[in-house]
């Protein structure tokens, strides 16, 4: 047992050694658009032809295999290890839902599992060289966040967040567990900021506005943007299409992207 155990700690050190970034994306409650967040947030740094994997280790609801068009796909298991699902030539993704029978299938999993199966994706996964491990976790600050924070030294995070004050209660807690952990706090966004009228063009706060930059300045830590509510980001998030790629001259994808150039300057290993 020890021996394994020795292997599986081995096998992880060598796959982080090969990850310059790694990035954790979480919020303190559910509801935010924390994976819609993620995915194009991944896709934007792909986009930059940086070489990027994108971890799902929300075990109970697996969202980006949908929301990337690809959750008909199945894992390969190889010799060396398992294959993540090419999403593009420098994005690479493995999710929970790659391992069930359908969408409908419940994971009725207690902690030591969900852990476990985290820690396999980390290390038995053939991510290869990455600039960036984009990894989207559940919301809240229980098991899943608290396992990939202990097996990922150095991890940074993203706390995203919406204007109403119930959800920024929620983020605070999220930016304190982010410290007590010692992860670097890249900074937090404000997502639903707002709706972009499509008839008149006026913005309609219909969420209020600028919470998660107040709460940034309250905590210490750096407002990295504001990403409005376009009701095309849910559209086709559904038909699986990443937002930033059809739409990128939005002002959505061009927050999107200036988060990602905040965060590129401030990355302590770039490629």
């Amino acid at each position: 047992m020890k021996e394994k155990e020795t292997d599986d700690k081995k096998r992880l050190a060598e796959t982080l050694n090969r990850i310059n970034n790694r990035l954790l994306v979480f919020s303190g409650k559910g509801g935010v658009g924390k994976s819609t967040v993620a995915v194009n947030l991944a896709v934007a740094f792909s986009e930059k032809q940086l070489k990027v994997g994108l971890l799902d280790v929300d075990i109970h609801g697996p969202n980006l295999a949908k929301m990337l068009g690809v959750e008909q796909a199945r894992l390969e298991s190889t010799d060396q290890g398992i294959r993540p699902v090419a999403i593009t030539k420098n994005l690479a993704l493995i999710s929970m839902a790659f391992l069930l029978r359908d969408a409908n299938t419940p994971v009725i999993w207690r902690g030591p599992l969900k852990m476990k199966v985290i820690q396999q994706f980390l290390s038995d996964v053939l991510w290869g060289d990455l600039d960036w491990l984009i990894i989207d976790s559940p919301p809240g600050t229980g098991d899943e966040p608290l396992s990939v924070a202990q097996l990922i030294p150095a991890t940074g995070a993203i706390i995203v967040t919406t204007p109403q004050e119930v959800s920024l209660l929620d983020s605070r807690k999220a930016v304190n567990f982010a410290r007590q952990l010692g992860l670097t706090i890249h900074g937090i966004v404000e997502n639903m900021s707002g709706l972009i009228c499509p008839h008149c063009g006026k913005e309609i706060n219909i969420f209020k506005k600028g919470g998660g930059e107040k709460a940034a300045r309250e905590l210490g830590v750096p407002f990295l943007g504001t990403v409005p509510f376009d009701p095309s980001i849910v559209e086709l998030g559904d038909e699986g299409k990443p937002f930033i790629i059809h739409h990128p001259e939005s002002y959505a994808a061009k927050e999107f992207n200036t988060i990602v150039e905040k965060v590129l300057q401030k990355a302590p290993r770039l490629s």
